[in-house]
């Protein structure tokens, strides 16, 4: 499998002089750190290089991304595409970002909580921590070989599906057993795991072909939809997707029929198999599509992940 390239997008923050430069891909692996000159970033490379820039005064790195709070010499819209460039081209070069991963003084303990959803055979866990950069469903262990924590939860005889998403998994149960007798087990293994910074997904990760989590229409071709298509994916990123994650699923736009004004979606995680999500589809999501595309959607059809 072949991994694909780095790419770096400038985010402002509530801080003027603080650029954040987020990365499609993970960097570290659960552990943040934090430099205050070229000294302190003797185990980072990149860092160096970083502050070799005159107006760079402090640098941080996370998981998926590079912040840096530079000196009033400069404004960032003068120099952030250039900064952006060198950070993507410096992590497509293959040379370490920090060079003792295993460094412990900088590794923030995790925390796990257990949170119900709707749909009683799935609980969620949530971490203090980003697991994922784009959700991902996974219905067996034959179908977690590239994804070292999801195999590892299919080692209890219990866990029937595991859905990944930002920071937290959801974890679908098989029916013969009762969360009360499971959860502290499940949530503590998962506090361990991520304790140990050992990986989510390893880093030449593919969806395969056959996942339902693929299903769904990527960031990557919208651009490619009909513009209606494309307003249907803003309406429910913006306004569905988060109330969903909240309950420990995701939605996903797959198609849309201009002549029937059919829209397809694909549910997943807690949404998925859910008894209430023909009752939330149809006085929740198509409700909002009739209202705010008028004479577009007749209706929405759920395809469970």
């Amino acid at each position: 499998m072949i991994m694909s390239e780095f790419t770096i997008k400038p985010v402002s923050t509530s801080h003027a002089s603080i650029l954040k430069f987020e990365a499609n891909q993970f960097i570290t692996q659960h552990i943040s750190y934090e430099f205050e000159n070229i000294e302190e970033a003797k185990i980072s490379p990149l860092a160096q290089q970083l502050f070799h820039l005159p107006f760079v005064k402090q640098v941080f790195i996370a998981q998926n991304f590079v912040a840096i709070n530079k000196y009033d010499i400069v404004e960032w819209n003068d120099v952030q595409d250039e900064v952006a460039e060198q950070i993507a081209a410096y992590l497509n070069s293959g040379a370490p970002v920090v060079q003792v991963e295993g460094n412990t003084s900088k590794k923030v303990p995790a925390t796990v909580y257990a949170e119900s959803t709707p749909n009683p055979g799935v609980l969620k866990f949530v971490a203090n921590k980003k697991l994922v950069l784009q959700s991902v469903e996974f219905k067996n262990i034959d179908e977690s070989k590239q994804a070292p924590l999801v195999m590892e939860l299919f080692k209890f005889p219990f866990v029937k599906e595991v859905f990944l998403d930002d920071n937290y998994v959801s974890v679908t149960k098989y029916d013969y057993v009762e969360w009360e007798d499971i959860t502290q087990e499940l949530r503590e293994f998962i506090r361990t795991y991520l304790e140990e910074a050992k990986p989510i997904l390893n880093k030449n990760y593919q969806k395969e072909s056959g996942n339902t989590s693929e299903v769904g229409q990527s960031s990557a071709s919208v651009e490619n939809l009909d513009d209606v298509s494309k307003r249907i994916v803003e309406i429910i990123d913006e306004y569905i997707k988060p109330a969903v994650a909240s309950d420990g699923g995701n939605i996903q736009f797959i198609t849309y029929d201009e002549t029937s004004q059919k829209v397809e979606v694909l549910l997943q995680g807690a949404c998925s198999g859910c008894p209430s999500s023909t009752f939330t589809l149809k006085n929740g999501i198509e409700n909002m599509l009739k209202e705010m595309l008028p004479g577009k959607v007749t209706t929405v059809e759920a395809i469970n992940g």
